[in-house]
C-alpha cells in the first residue's frame, strides 16, 4: 500500500498612553493633584486594559471555534457501507483493517483489498484533520497541484477532485483512482486501484474513477454524520 493562525482595536491602544500622559502633566504642575489625578488615571488604564483584555480572548476563542468544525477524526473502517465494499472490493473482509497511525485524532486510514480469481481490487479511506478551514483548503490545492491530469468533482465537499492514472511494471497493469475532499477543515482522501492478473490488463477508468468517487461520496457523508 502506498502511505500514503484581530488586532485591539486603536482605542483600546491609545486611550491607555493618554491618560498616562494626562497623569504626568498633572504631576508636574503640583503635589496635591498628583495622587487623585494619578490615581484616577491608574484606575482609567486598569479598567480600559481590564476590558480589552476579557475581550480579546473571547474575539479569538470565537474565530477558532467558527473555522474547526472537526475536532477528530470519525472511524474509517464504519465509514463505507457494507454493500459499497462488496462491489468495489469482492471478496474483501468488509469490516476493513485500520492502519496504525502517530495520531489517531488527527489521521486515521482503513484499508481493504482482496484477490478473487485474477482479478485484485485495493481500497483506502483517509480522513485528516486539520486545525482551520483555510489550512485544509491550502493542503488540499497543494494536493491537486502535486497529481495534475484530473477534474473537479462538483457537490463533493467543499471542493472535489479526482484523477485516474495507468502504471505498468513487468507488462502487469495497474489503474489507479484518487479522489480527494475538503469539508471544512478536514480532508477526505481515497484511493482506490485495481488488476487483472490474468490478462495483466487494468479494470477501465471508467470503472476506477466511479468506484473511487463513490467510495469518496459515502466517506464525506460519514465525515459529516460523526458530528
Amino acid at each position: 500500500m502506498r502511505s500514503l493562525p484581530l488586532p485591539l482595536a486603536l482605542t483600546a491602544r491609545l486611550t491607555p498612553v493618554a491618560v498616562l500622559a494626562c497623569a504626568g502633566w498633572v504631576m508636574a504642575s503640583g503635589p496635591d493633584t498628583t495622587t487623585s489625578a494619578g490615581t484616577s488615571g491608574d484606575t482609567s488604564a486598569q479598567q480600559t486594559a481590564g476590558q480589552s483584555g476579557s475581550d480579546a480572548p473571547s474575539t479569538s476563542s470565537a474565530s477558532t471555534a467558527a473555522t474547526k468544525t472537526y475536532s477528530a477524526a470519525p472511524a474509517p473502517c464504519g465509514s463505507i457501507p457494507v454493500a459499497t465494499i462488496k462491489s468495489l472490493v469482492p471478496g474483501a473482509k468488509t469490516a476493513g483493517k485500520e492502519i496504525p497511525s502517530t495520531d489517531t485524532k488527527l489521521r486515521r486510514t482503513c484499508s481493504w483489498n482482496a484477490l478473487k480469481g485474477y482479478d485484485y481490487r485495493w481500497l483506502d479511506v483517509s480522513f485528516e484533520i486539520m486545525d482551520t478551514d483555510a489550512a485544509a483548503a491550502k493542503e488540499y490545492k497543494d494536493r491537486v497541484a502535486e497529481k495534475s491530469g484530473g477534474g473537479a468533482v462538483p457537490g463533493l465537499g467543499d471542493s472535489g477532485y479526482s484523477v485516474v492514472n495507468l502504471t505498468t511494471e513487468d507488462k502487469q497493469q495497474t489503474r489507479e483512482g484518487v479522489v480527494m475532499a475538503q469539508v471544512s477543515n478536514a480532508l477526505v482522501v481515497v484511493t482506490y486501484n485495481g488488476s487483472d492478473f490474468e490478462s495483466k490488463k487494468a479494470p477501465s477508468t471508467d470503472v476506477i474513477n466511479k468506484g473511487a468517487i463513490q467510495a469518496a461520496k459515502s466517506a464525506v457523508t460519514a465525515l459529516k454524520g460523526s458530528q
